[in-house]
């Protein structure tokens, strides 16, 4: 396909935004976007204010190119043509059960895409579909409502349990919970009607839980589950050494556990004597699985558990590179939202991301491609090339075949130079030297210091 020639000098200037700006296009219309929003929705429901407004301003902050929703309400104010305070009304209604969907809506958008560019990691464990799950509490906000003005303690709008796929570097569920103070397992029986046989659940021990990993097992879906202290068991078999591994030594043993309704499952619990303590100083880590000997030996099984580094690296990406804890918004429902926004939008970078391995490889773009350098690029050129670009222009995106855009992913693709988005991984960090006060001295010139360090 041959883009308008107006997109000519940003293909060649920085052809990630325009294919950050393609996909948002081809996964976000205005139109289809609508309609999805109310078949979905079940309370709210569309005045004068489209849900696809909403939508573009708060994904113009999550991407950085506007700093507040204030400032995304501004500069579209004659577009959207209600006041502001129609649009915090919007947000502060917008229900947890919609944030969700919108989450699954973007992940079964952009699958295929990604399928078709053959941009998928390799499996971690052939024959399963691996998911990994872990919590997020988003962060404390400001004390703006009237009933927080008075305390102190943070103000917790909310928790979420994220669940993502490896393969596809992409979240693909959701499970959002206006209660910020609620644990993580009591969101447990959301997640257990979406386990599907040959599914490989990688949890941490937070989700050690009797009903849902019995629950998985019952569903013939597989789990690997670090066990927490208060978890019953009971021995069935003597433990055998393994080997080791890169972290430590592997010990394994056959357990039974007995669920609620007291029938009783045959699992194996694969200990880990580690060569160095965890950060919280735990000299051991056990694991429950039900995966059989035969899929997966015990020391694949805690290589497997040690994967789940990739969605805390995915939970550090969407902190840090995209603004998914907006502290200003207060209401649950609107700080879901916002954070549900920044997981859309990490499926953008995950279908870039695949994009660049149909042409680079997936271990090159894994290895040496930051997050960091892509949100950055995208953010400082997307308000520029919004101007420059008409909107009509995009448009033309959402009506291309599926192959024919998938072409236009690889075409750009190409142009990108992968120097310009290398990590620069730091060395081990040094410890911390003590530091000293003296309070005749509160304040020291850096310039005496360095001088100083001149002379010796």
């Amino acid at each position: 396909m041959r883009l308008n020639p107006v997109f000519d000098r940003f293909v060649e200037k920085s052809p990630i935004s325009v294919m950050a700006r393609a996909l948002v296009e081809r996964l976000f219309s205005p139109d289809p976007l609508n309609d999805w929003y109310d078949k979905t929705a079940r309370k709210q429901y569309t005045r004068e204010l489209l849900f696809s407004s909403v939508f573009d301003i708060m994904s113009q902050v999550v991407l950085g190119s506007q700093r507040s929703v204030n400032a995304a309400y501004q500069a579209s104010e004659e577009d959207i043509a209600v006041s502001v305070t129609s649009v915090y009304n919007k947000l502060n209604g917008i229900e947890p059960n919609t944030c969700a969907e919108l989450v699954r809506y973007a992940a079964g958008q952009g699958i295929g895409i990604i399928q078709e560019l053959k941009g998928e990691t390799k499996p971690l464990l052939p024959g399963f579909r691996v998911k990994l799950l872990d919590g997020n509490c988003i962060g404390a906000t400001e004390h703006r409502i009237k009933e927080l003005r008075s305390r102190a303690a943070g103000a917790l709008p909310g928790k979420c349990l994220v669940v993502l796929d490896p393969v596809l570097r992409m979240p693909i569920d959701v499970f959002p919970c206006e209660d910020g103070h609620a644990q993580e397992r009591s969101l447990l029986g959301c997640v257990l009607p979406t386990v599907e046989a040959q599914d490989l659940w990688i949890n941490d021990r937070n989700m050690c839980v009797r009903s849902f990993l019995c629950g998985i097992a019952d569903k013939r879906g597989y789990f690997i589950n670090r066990m927490h202290d208060n978890f019953p068991w009971e021995s069935i078999g003597d433990e055998k050494h393994m080997g080791k591994i890169e972290t430590g030594q592997v010990y394994e043993q056959p357990i039974l556990v007995e669920d609620e309704s007291g029938r009783k499952w045959k699992f194996r619990l694969i200990r880990i004597c580690l060569k160095r303590p965890t950060r919280d100083g735990d000299k051991e880590i056990f694991i429950i699985t039900n995966l059989s000997k035969r899929a997966a030996h015990a020391k694949t099984v805690a290589d497997l558990y040690r994967k789940r580094w990739k969605i805390e690296t995915a939970f550090q990406e969407l902190t840090e590179h995209l603004n998914c804890e907006i502290n200003t918004l207060g209401y649950p429902p609107a700080a879901l939202f916002a954070f549900c926004i920044a997981l859309v939008s990490y499926t953008v970078f995950s279908v870039v991301k695949a994009a660049l391995s149909s042409e680079y490889g997936a271990e090159k773009v894994d290895n040496e491609v930051s997050g960091y350098y892509l949100a950055d690029e995208i953010s400082g050129i997307y308000r520029g090339m919004a101007i420059a670009i008409p909107e009509e222009e995009w448009e033309e995106f959402g009506r291309l075949s599926q192959s024919q855009f998938v072409m236009v992913l690889q075409e750009l693709a190409k142009k990108v130079k992968l120097s310009r988005f290398r990590k620069h991984p730091r060395g081990p960090k040094k410890p911390s030297q003590k530091r000293t006060f003296d309070p005749k001295h509160p304040h020291v010139s850096t310039a005496r210091l360095l001088a100083g360090r001149k002379k010796r």
